[in-house]
């Protein structure tokens, strides 16, 4: 058997009031609750026997040939299937990295993206989720951290509890309050999002401006761990928390991504500016439109989830009902998350061809003041060049040409003339530069 590196699998078991992580994979579905088993993508490829096998006993079959192959392919757009067992969404995530050496949205072999770094920084990797009556199994992205820090956020101790295990400083701690390590330790996010999520750790860059009072407000809100009753009630639910959250790395990202498009938009609406950047900023718009492209393909994958919750069967008991209604009500806001996200993007795609366009205008307007300067400085010197050419003409007899003052008189009457046009068209704003008083 092939050995995968220490973490690349975390199965856990949730139910009602409590989570615990997990050695191994049990051998059968609990008795209460459910299994998430989360694992990266090389892991799932690398022990694939075993957690089909996994599968078959815990919900009874295995996944099909080709939801492994869209499990498996990095580069899948975001798309919702199901089976008559077991639904299958895969969702391409929007988060920063560390470095730019990120994958750039688009295509497979796709040269990097330019334009403001945290565009070259943004990963679109795909995290897949199948979702039985008993069992999520998720595949994430090997920097993918999505996992780790939700599942800080399972197995954190509530206040109470940590209140009431405190003063037994001799009593061993059990799996449910055991932190997770590793990326997991992340200082939360401000986002919008659901309460129960976690944000990225993207947020903590020391080049974002402060939060909002609001913000903060809302991620103290956010910080605390789950209580018993905001655990994940079902694999479904779980899957909409998780896809919730990678959602919302993205909405942790729009402030630093506006205010360096901003500082573009201040560069090249600079008249006097000569900006030369124009092949990075192509490439900022060329993923601008593949992000935008990204965000419908998520969009219509939750649509088609939940058009899918609406076919299913209505419960018989009232805590069932209640449950599926919970669910519905949150699809419908993580499209509403998504939707925040398509009008963000499309905002600053929009914003950085407004930018393109007022640059050329700005570029012409300053192209008209010139023009319009050499032709009032034109206008000035024609009724000159007339005079001059009147007195250069070979006759013999011509008024002042054989006086002594005549020179002084015609240098004095072409002064006059001039000094009146330069007059004359200042006051009619011909020498002033557009936008200048």
């Amino acid at each position: 058997m092939t050995q995968t590196a220490p973490g690349a699998i975390r199965i856990f078991h949730i139910q009602a009031g409590a989570a615990r992580e997990l050695q191994d994979i049990p051998t059968s579905a609990p008795a209460q609750g459910y299994l998430w088993i989360a694992c990266t993508r090389a892991a799932f490829s690398a022990e694939l026997p075993r957690l089909q096998s996994a599968l078959q006993g815990l919900a009874g079959l295995q996944l099909v040939d080709l939801h492994i192959s869209d499990l498996l392919n990095a580069q899948l757009p975001s798309h919702y299937d199901y089976t008559s067992q077991y639904d299958l969404l895969v969702f391409r995530r929007l988060s920063a990295t560390q470095c730019d050496t990120a994958v750039p949205p688009g295509p497979a072999g796709a040269t990097p993206a330019g334009g403001p770094p945290v565009l070259r920084r943004i990963d679109t990797s795909p995290v897949g989720f199948a979702v039985f009556d008993q069992v999520l199994l998720s595949v994430h992205p090997l920097d993918c951290t999505v996992r780790d820090a939700f599942a800080a956020r399972l197995l954190a101790p509530t206040p109470s509890a940590a209140h009431a295990t405190a003063p037994a400083a001799t009593t061993p701690t059990t799996p449910t309050t055991a932190p997770a390590a590793g990326p997991a330790a992340s200082p939360p996010s401000h986002g919008t999002a659901d309460p129960t999520t976690t944000p990225s750790p993207a947020q903590q860059s020391p080049t974002l401006s402060s939060p909002t009072p609001a913000e903060t407000v809302v991620r103290d809100l956010r910080s605390g761990p789950m209580a018993g009753a905001r655990l994940p009630a079902s694999p479904a639910d779980l899957m909409l928390r998780v896809v919730n959250l990678i959602v919302d790395n993205y909405l942790d990202l729009r402030r630093e991504l506006s205010r360096q498009l901003d500082h573009w938009q201040a560069e090249l609406l600079k008249p006097r500016a000569r900006f030369a950047n124009w092949s990075a900023l192509l490439d900022a718009r060329l993923t601008l439109h593949q992000l935008d492209e990204i965000c419908e393909d998520q969009r219509a994958a939750v649509q088609d989830w939940v058009d899918t919750l609406e076919t299913w069967a209505v419960p018989d008991n009232v805590a069932a009902l209640r449950e599926l209604d919970l669910l519905k009500v949150r699809s419908r806001d993580v499209l509403e998350h998504i939707e925040r996200v398509v009008h963000h993007v499309r905002r600053l795609e929009q914003s950085t061809e407004t930018a393109v366009q007022m640059h050329f205008s700005v570029q012409s307007n300053r192209t008209n003041d010139i023009m319009r300067t050499l032709t009032a400085l034109t206008a000035v010197f024609l009724p000159l060049n007339l005079i001059a050419g009147i007195f250069g003409m070979n006759f013999e007899f011509i008024p002042l040409v054989h006086k002594q003052d005549g020179f002084w008189w015609a240098m004095a009457s072409m002064t006059v003339i001039a000094v009146g046009l330069i007059s004359l068209f200042w006051r009619k704003r011909y020498l002033a530069r557009t936008g200048q008083h």
